[in-house]
Parts: C-alpha cells; sequence; structure tokens
C-alpha cells in the first residue's frame, strides 16, 4: 500500500524564529505560521478562518529562516507531519500535537526595508539560484577577452 505525507502551506510568520542548536551542533528553529482560508458559507456572508501551524526547520535552512524570517513575513513552506506525544508533568494526562517538519521553504513578497538598491526601478529584488561562477585571471587569458565581468555578489545580495 502507497503512502504520501507530503505538506505545502502558504502563510505568515506569527513570531521571529530563534535558532537553537543541538549538542552535535545541528541547528534548529521552530517557526510559527498562521495560514488563512476565505469562504463563504450558504448564507453569502463571507467569512475568513485562521489556522496557526507550528513548523520545524533543521540545519541550514533553520540558520536561513532565523536570519531572513521575521513576524508578519510571508512563506512558503513544504513539509511533512509529524505526531509529537508526552505526558504532561502536572497531570499526568498524555498529550500529542501535531506539526510540520519543513523539508523545503521559501521567503514571499519584498525583501523587508523596501529598499531597492540596484535602482533598477522595481518594487521587488531578483535572486538567482545559480551561483555567480568567478574566473581567475592567470596571464592574458582573462584581460582584454571582451568578456563582461560577472557582477561581484555581497552578502547583502543573497536572500537565503
Amino acid at each position: 500500500m502507497a503512502n504520501l505525507n507530503k505538506v505545502m502551506l502558504i502563510g505568515n510568520v506569527t513570531r521571529d524564529p530563534e535558532i537553537k542548536y543541538t549538542p552535535k551542533g545541528s541547528a534548529v528553529t521552530d517557526l510559527g505560521i498562521a495560514v488563512n482560508r476565505v469562504y463563504t458559507p450558504e448564507g453569502g456572508e463571507k467569512r475568513e478562518e485562521t489556522t496557526f501551524v507550528d513548523v520545524t526547520l533543521w540545519g541550514r535552512q533553520a540558520e536561513i529562516a532565523g536570519e531572513y524570517c521575521k513576524k508578519g513575513r510571508s512563506v512558503y513552506i513544504e513539509g511533512r507531519l509529524q505526531l509529537d506525544s508526552w505526558e504532561d508533568k502536572t497531570s499526568g494526562q498524555k498529550r500529542s500535537k501535531l506539526r510540520v517538519v519543513g523539508e523545503n521553504f521559501q521567503l514571499l513578497g519584498p525583501r523587508p526595508g523596501g529598499g531597492n538598491a540596484g535602482g533598477s526601478g522595481g518594487t521587488e529584488e531578483e535572486y538567482s539560484e545559480r551561483p555567480v561562477q568567478r574566473r581567475e585571471s592567470s596571464g592574458s587569458a582573462g584581460s582584454g577577452t571582451g568578456r563582461p565581468t560577472p557582477p561581484t555578489v555581497e552578502e547583502d545580495d543573497i536572500p537565503f
């Protein structure tokens, strides 16, 4: 029998994430996101429903989220559901909580601050996931060839 455990969500970050590290050095962060659903029941009056979801990110993605995800920022999360179960120490009752373990995420919308350092006139900067290749010039091979020099990438230009 086939199994599938896949979740895709788009929502807004509800609190600034905090990066923590395991004893072995792996980064982990918990995000809270709010996902809105607008629907119209038979009565015809529009209603909005908000679902709050806890998301856990690991490794490099946790570090990226900790640096760039701020409260209110729109994010796309891809991951899987995980059920956490424990016994409440004060009441002794069994508790459980469903969470999303993020396997991939993407920041949506313009960068915070609204600054557009490139001066291109757009409202949102574009980024490429392909790294810029730099060539070492050795002798005359790299100079005078008529090829444009690849742009330098500064840390502030890298979204992740």
